[in-house]
């Protein structure tokens, strides 16, 4: 179901003409129906960021939103103050229809940068998809539909705390995606009782383990939005520390569903470092490694070259990261392929034939540990990226 999962939401995902693919999805409209409209948002930090971006980070700061429109088929980044008026009008005629204020609307936008959006096609669009609004599954899932681009498939979430609460979601993504989140449209919902300053903790808690800390092809994008709705809907009241977890849950089977769906990508590689003095510094070496496209080669063509994985492990300060490179040992698939930063067992032995590839790297130096997620590169990537036109 989607967004429609937790009570007090409706949402739907129509066909307005905006995508180069004739007939596809790609308006959809999430719509909080109350009784509360708390809100909270992580956005890209990329300093080109779109329109869209702009105006939701700016409506979001007082922590209540009505209703989130997004396309695909057009970023609408890069575009201007013409791009900015075309998210402000998008919010305006969407609180039309709702009986709202436009500073109550999200706008959300993914495709194409560099070009504006066919704004008739989006004003009539949400026209369509406010008269097709519903609270079932299929409302739900045509929204999860709605969103994507070069995703092969939708990217939903269902979750229930043990009070009868619920977290619901839906995400986009499957390239140009890098730590500090990714190309992604994320919307999640909860029918809980909760402030907007709570909401904010849980996502920004949330999305800091999950969305942060995915790589599959270390291209930050100009769109990243998250968006976390709760209507209150339940009635319930949760424990703060089960509706952190929850959120984080959601998070971290969406942020996990894109890297299933990789652009082009045969191999889900997670690297998992351990024995580092803090935190940072074990997730710095991992997104060191996870940023290899040479290593990503290498893992496509089913190699285990652990090589590739020293090499970049290396490339981290001595500051950042305090370990003896003479006592790192490296597993690729349960399977010992550095021992103390030298040659260990023969990486022939190595299964690689599962989707999923483990790389597990001990520093040998400290308690800590992080993990991140990354993708192989494939010449499926490249001919996607080639040919992309939103």
């Amino acid at each position: 179901m989607s967004v429609t999962f937790a009570q007090g939401f409706s949402a739907a995902g129509v066909t307005a003409g905006i995508s180069s693919v004739e007939g596809k999805k790609d308006l959809a409209l999430v719509v909080n129906n109350g009784p509360l409209d708390a809100a909270a948002g992580v956005f890209t930090s990329n300093r080109f960021c779109a329109a869209p971006v702009q105006w939701s980070r700016s409506v979001v700061k007082d922590g209540h939103l009505k209703a989130v429109i997004l396309n695909s088929g057009g970023a609408n980044a890069c575009t201007g103050k013409p791009g900015y008026e075309q998210s402000k009008a998008t919010a305006e005629k969407v609180a039309g229809l709702l009986g709202a204020k436009a500073e109550d609307v999200a706008v959300c936008s993914t495709g194409l940068i560099g070009e504006l959006l066919p704004l008739d096609n989006v004003l009539s669009g949400a026209q369509k998809a406010y008269d097709a609004l519903a609270d079932d599954a299929q409302a739900g899932a045509d929204a999860s539909h709605a969103i994507m681009t070069t995703d092969t498939k939708a990217k939903t979430v269902e979750l229930e705390g043990s009070t009868g609460f619920r977290v619901g979601g839906m995400v986009k993504g499957s390239g140009m995606i890098a730590p500090q989140l990714a190309t992604m449209l994320c919307v999640i919902t909860t029918d809980a009782v909760v402030s907007a300053g709570q909401l904010q903790a849980a996502l920004n808690a949330g999305v800091d383990k999950s969305f942060n800390r995915i790589d599959v092809d270390g291209c930050m994008s100009t769109n990243d939005t998250v968006l976390l709705l709760a209507s209150g809907a339940s009635g319930v009241e949760p424990d703060p520390d089960e509706f952190n977890e929850l959120v984080a849950k959601a998070t971290a089977s969406l942020a996990r569903q894109i890297i299933g769906d990789g652009e082009g990508a045969s191999h889900d590689i997670r690297i998992t470092v351990t024995g580092a003095t803090t935190e940072d510094a074990a997730l710095a070496c991992a997104r060191a490694v996870a940023a290899s496209n040479l290593l990503k080669c290498a893992i496509s063509g089913n190699d285990p070259n652990w090589g590739r994985i020293v090499s970049s492990l290396g490339t981290v300060s001595v500051q950042d990261a305090p370990y003896d490179s003479e006592k790192v040992t490296v597993d690729v698939n349960g399977v010992r392929i550095c021992e103390n930063g030298g040659a260990g067992r023969d990486r022939s032995e190595v299964d690689m034939t599962p989707r999923e590839v483990h790389i597990d790297i001990d520093l040998n130096a400290g308690d800590a540990e992080a993990t991140v997620w990354t993708d192989d590169l494939t010449h499926e990537y490249v001919h996607i990226n080639a040919d992309y036109e939103s």
